[in-house]
């Protein structure tokens, strides 16, 4: 938790601004269309889509880097940090009433350095600035405009302004530069020390030990959180946290509990019938703005679906229920339809905004329903979807599942084969309408990291269901980082975009990177890809670890040097860069018998021990990597040639607390040494280098992996 804001507020000496800061937004979307192209300026160059959609603004934008600096420094100005991503509703209304507007650019253009910063690119740079915002205001979100002395180092901070405010900030510390600099200094001095102290991990001195009574106590805590009745956390706007579900169903895996699967089913039934989930298109949105997933602000995120992708899999693995299977097949078909570029990676966002309307390319009138179905297939979508003339969002049907097929055939006295025949057709028939509207916009740019998640969703996916569209759709994935973003010493690159990467990547990138590539060795027992993965790993322990607290760095020590060199800690709507490098020195140290490597898992687990045990829900992954060190943890050899079916047996059922290993012939691995036996196919379950009886049968080996 970065529980430092109320202790630096204190500490700075803030600027009186004689006008009241507007309330944070972490409302997201849309993307200006029709621009004029009377002007422009350096982000002409770039390739970020959210940069380009600035580059024909009045006001004089850069892009980060050396240039804009030392300009800064040479002109003695302040600088503008303005930082937003490409599906950001709120970024482009304040686009549009500001950095539009002649009168304001000129006061910009005069008085300051103006640089634009895609957050989804440069997220170390963004990480930095939103913590300088939480000390100043409390609050964060995007846009994110920043002011800073011309070294950096920021004197304010806030989200969006409307046109009149924004020109009397850009006013007031033109003036109060000029007239009174010390004070500037000292604020930058105050807020510099606070960001020193933000979430600066200490090293745990104490040896790291297991209960189950600790254990048990971490996930109920979690839960305490969690809307019984709706799921997700208590309240409004409603975010899928999926390290949090994933945490519980590791948890109940191992602790069954009738209380974790409530919260469990809620949660996961309610996102799949809402209004957050696309039932025609498949994928999930962000968030719901509401408190029981049904209006959602409409963008959908690529992080977003490839976790959620992995706990539908998951969650149907453990509970076998049929509309997990049906979330996760639609929702990798609406990635594969709509994200995926040719190289075999998947782009970032789609807008929420279509037409100059959120939601628009979504959302249904009765009137519509009545004039595109016949009079069966209109009822029957209808009572489905619960759709009404007065609708559920401004007018309009968002489309939320409000029965279920068994449920609503019993009450039209239809078979349920019948009733989902008419689905069928009906919802066909509304795709094909709805394709003929004018679409979101796209970002498509290539990210490594989110991509790394989508990977590792579409192995999970190949474990729950064996469908090989998904295993070859992971290796595809998997190819598309190794040949485009992977070098051969094991530096990754961040981002990919018309065939050229110009970012060196961040801790995020190699975690989830590492972790999708140990996945696709799980499916596929191709060892080249575990071999990746060490190499990862041992360039991100030579250039990202901090001795001094056994944590990670989020940048590289081959980065240009920021005004502060943060840590990534905490898990949020995606689990935290060291929580994530932290399991995967766990996996690499287990599989290769590193034990280094396992100390260094660990050391970290101790040191994030005190805020997995307080904040549950903000150390969620920590705390599902906290049980499975803690728990037994079986490495599972698979040695014959008919290891691909044994394989695909024993990844069916959701066993946490495994690894996979093996093959049809001799392996370099130390566990697969001497294992190989002929004309006959082994399952060896081992603990910590040491094997049980081997066996022929998936379910004796399933009987030996112990909880």
């Amino acid at each position: 938790m970065k529980d430092g804001i109320s202790k630096f507020k204190n500490m700075l000496k803030p600027i009186s601004l004689s006008i009241a800061l507007i309330h944070i937004f972490f409302f997201s979307c849309s993307q200006k269309m029709d621009k004029k192209n009377q002007y422009t300026n350096s982000l002409i160059n770039e390739s970020s889509p959210y940069l380009l959609q600035h580059a024909h603004n009045p006001v004089d934008w850069k892009p980060w880097g050396d240039k804009a600096l030392k300009q800064a420094k040479k002109e003695d100005k302040l600088i503008i940090i303005s930082i937003g991503y490409a599906a950001c509703h709120w970024c482009h209304v304040m686009e549009h009433e500001s950095f539009e507007d002649t009168l304001v650019a000129k006061k910009m253009n005069n008085s300051y350095v103006s640089i634009k910063i895609d957050r989804e690119e440069r997220p170390d740079i963004d990480q930095i600035y939103m913590d300088a915002a939480q000390l100043m205001t409390g609050r964060g979100g995007w846009p994110l405009n920043v002011i800073s002395l011309p070294d950096g180092r920021p004197i304010f901070a806030g989200t969006y302004f409307p046109k009149e405010d924004w020109k009397k900030i850009l006013d007031y510390f033109a003036d109060i530069r000029e007239k009174d600099p010390q004070k500037v200094e000292e604020q930058a001095e105050g807020i510099m020390r606070g960001l020193q102290q933000m979430e600066v991990p200490s090293l745990s001195s104490s040896t790291l030990e297991f209960s189950d009574k600790e254990l048990k106590v971490i996930a109920q805590t979690a839960i305490e959180s969690i809307d019984l009745q709706y799921g997700g956390r208590k309240g409004s706007p409603k975010f899928p946290m999926p390290s949090v579900q994933e945490l519980l169903l590791t948890s109940n895996y191992f602790y069954e509990d009738s209380k974790t699967q409530k919260a469990l089913k809620t949660t996961l039934d309610r996102m799949a019938d809402g209004g957050i989930y696309d039932h025609l298109g498949g994928g999930f949105a962000r968030y719901s703005t509401d408190d029981q997933w049904i209006v959602p602000h409409f963008e959908k995120m690529l992080y977003d679906n490839g976790q959620l992708i992995s706990l539908y899999s998951h969650a149907f693995q453990a509970f076998g229920d049929y509309k997990y299977e049906q979330t996760v097949r639609e929702t990798i078909s609406f990635c594969q339809r709509e994200l995926l570029d040719e190289s075999g990676g998947f782009y970032s966002s789609l807008d929420a905004d279509s037409d100059g309307e959120e939601g628009k390319f979504y959302v249904w009138s009765k009137k519509e329903i009545d004039e595109l179905l016949s009079e069966e297939e209109a009822l029957v979508i209808k009572k489905y979807y619960g759709i009404t003339k007065s609708g559920n969002f401004e007018g309009h049907n968002i489309l939320v599942r409000s029965t279920d097929i068994e449920t609503l055939a019993k009450s039209e006295k239809m078979s349920t084969d019948q009733l989902s025949s008419i689905l069928i057709s009906a919802k066909s028939k509304l795709i094909d309408h709805r394709s003929n509207r004018i679409r979101p916009g796209l970002d498509d740019k290539v990210l490594t990291s989110w991509n790394g998640l989508m990977l590792i969703g579409l192995t999970d996916a190949y474990e729950a269901f064996l469908d090989e569209n998904y295993k070859l759709q992971a290796i595809q994935t998997g190819n598309f980082i190794r040949k485009n973003q992977l070098n051969k010493d094991g530096r990754l690159w961040r981002n990919y975009k018309n065939g050229k990467s110009s970012i060196n990547a961040f801790l995020d990138d190699y975690a989830f990177t590492i972790l999708g590539f140990i996945s696709l060795y799980q499916i596929t027992f191709d060892e080249e890809w575990l071999f990746n993965a060490k190499k990862m790993l041992d360039y991100v322990h030579q250039h990202f670890f901090d001795e001094a607290s056994s944590m990670y760095h989020y940048t590289s020590d081959i980065d240009q040097k920021l005004i502060s060199r943060k840590m990534e800690l905490s898990d949020n709507v995606i689990p935290a860069s060291n929580s994530a490098i932290a399991e995967a020195n766990f996996l690499i140290g287990t599989i290769f018998y590193d034990e280094p490597k396992v100390v260094i898992a660990k050391q970290m687990v101790a040191n994030s021990l005190q805020n997995i045990r307080a904040y549950p829900n903000y150390y969620s992954n920590w705390a599902r990597l906290y049980l499975l060190i803690g728990k037994p943890f079986a490495e599972v050899a698979i040695m014959g040639k008919a290891f691909e079916e044994k394989k695909k047996e024993l990844s069916k059922p959701f066993i946490p607390n495994k690894v996979l290993m093996g093959g049809k012939k001799e392996s370099s691995l130390e566990l697969l040494k001497g294992k190989l036996l002929a004309e006959t196919t082994m399952i060896f379950v081992c603990e910590n280098k040491s094997c049980q009886m081997p066996t022929e049968k998936v379910e004796v080996a399933l009987k030996q992996i112990r909880k």
